[in-house]
C-alpha cells in the first residue's frame, strides 16, 4: 500500500483514477497526514474485503508511470466509497490542498 489512492497489485503500481486523497509523502500539515493515513487504512480494508476489478480509463498511465484504473466491487467504485466516507475527493484533474 502506498497511500489512499495508490497501491501495488500484481507487480504494478495502480493509481485510482476517479479520486484524490491527502498526500502522505510528504503531507503539508498534520491534518492532511491524519486524513491521509485514514484513507490509506480504509483503502487497504476495502481492497482486502474480497474480489475487486480494475477498469481501464482513457489514459493508461499517469506521468509517474502508475497505471490509472478505477477499482470496483459489485459494479460500485471503491473510490466513490472513499469519497462517501469523506476520505477522498472526486478527481477533478488537479490536486487541491487539504490543509486549511
Amino acid at each position: 500500500m502506498v497511500d489512499g489512492d495508490t497501491f501495488w497489485f500484481q507487480g504494478e503500481k495502480i493509481r485510482i483514477a476517479d479520486i484524490d486523497t491527502p498526500e502522505l509523502s510528504p503531507p503539508r500539515c498534520e491534518a492532511e497526514r491524519i486524513k491521509g493515513e485514514a484513507a490509506k487504512r480504509r483503502l487497504l480494508a476495502l481492497l482486502n474485503a474480497g474480489r475487486f476489478s480494475l477498469l481501464s480509463v482513457e489514459q493508461d498511465e499517469d506521468r509517474n508511470g502508475r497505471k490509472l484504473r478505477i477499482a470496483t466491487r459489485g459494479g460500485y467504485s471503491i473510490g466513490a466509497m472513499l469519497v462517501n466516507e469523506d476520505l477522498a475527493r472526486p478527481w477533478g484533474g488537479g490536486r487541491r490542498p487539504w490543509c486549511q
